[in-house]
């Protein structure tokens, strides 16, 4: 074997082989501690923008899914006050009823008119004063946009909510004075009862489109969290098992610089 005190060798390659095995170990290390296999762009170039993308689509679906429920929240609160709309409307058909009855004195069909009409002013109070958020209810039109942020993935959903005022509900000229007017007004009140329903039933219809648009919303955006962990994740029981073998393997490459550099140094003993 020659001996030579310009270039050593088996010291250059065993430096090299140390350094490799240590930069093996740090990313052990790293992905251990993160719990990522894919830390930098280096790691995996391909599966990062697959990730990447993946994690978008699951922002527009979460965002999508709170949009549908905002949406239901909001029919849901016209629902409840139409309830009550009813409710007044189930009253007002007990009142007509009583009054359109014969022998009725001036006082007390004046007493049942007047109830009447504070029910109808409060029908009118819930058509102008219900909101959601700040936002009138009624007359206005309640949508969610949904997407999965990819450009065929965009829907919106919504319903229109009709106004219930009086006048809409063509209870504005009824009164309940007389027998004839009582009579006159329940037939007004029993078609605003239907109205009333239908809108109901419209509302009910959106809520449950709404509501299931948030479920399946919710749903793709676990399955792509799951792909994308899959993609992303590191295998702890591999990491662990590499970071011990890169543990072994810095040793014994610390061990056989050692022992080139050592070789080096039996030139001296030539010159003794």
């Amino acid at each position: 074997m020659s001996l030579s005190i310009l270039n050593n060798v088996p010291a250059l390659q065993a430096e090299n082989q140390l350094s490799i095995t240590t930069a093996a170990a740090n990313k052990s290390l790293q992905q251990l501690s993160s719990g990522s296999r894919i830390n930098s762009g280096s790691d995996d170039a391909a599966g990062l923008a697959i990730s990447d993308g993946l994690n978008a689509n699951v922002a527009a679906l979460n965002q999508s899914s709170l949009n549908a429920t905002n949406a239901v929240g909001s029919l849901q609160t016209a629902d409840g006050a139409l309830a009550q709309v009813t409710a007044l409307l189930n009253r007002s058909v007990t009142l007509a009823t009583e009054a359109a009855n014969t022998g009725l004195s001036g006082s007390q069909a004046s007493a049942i008119d007047n109830e009447f009409q504070a029910l109808l002013k409060q029908i009118g109070n819930i058509s102008t004063s219900t909101n959601f958020n700040g936002t009138a209810v009624f007359g206005s039109t309640v949508s969610a946009f949904t997407s999965d942020g990819t450009a065929n993935g965009t829907v919106s959903i919504g319903a229109t909510v009709a106004g219930v005022s009086t006048t809409i509900l063509g209870l504005n000229a009824s009164t309940l004075t007389s027998s004839a007017s009582a009579a006159s007004a329940l037939t007004a009140i029993t078609a605003a009862i239907s109205t009333v329903s239908a809108e109901r039933g419209t509302l009910g219809a959106a809520v449950e489109q709404l509501q299931s648009a948030s479920t399946v919303d919710t749903d793709e955006s676990q399955n792509l969290v799951s792909a994308s962990s899959n993609i992303t994740s590191a295998d702890i029981s591999t990491v662990v098992a590499n970071d011990t073998k890169y543990s072994i393997l810095q040793q014994t490459g610390i061990s056989a610089l050692q022992q080139a550099n050592q070789q080096a140094e039996t030139v001296l003993k030539l010159l003794q």
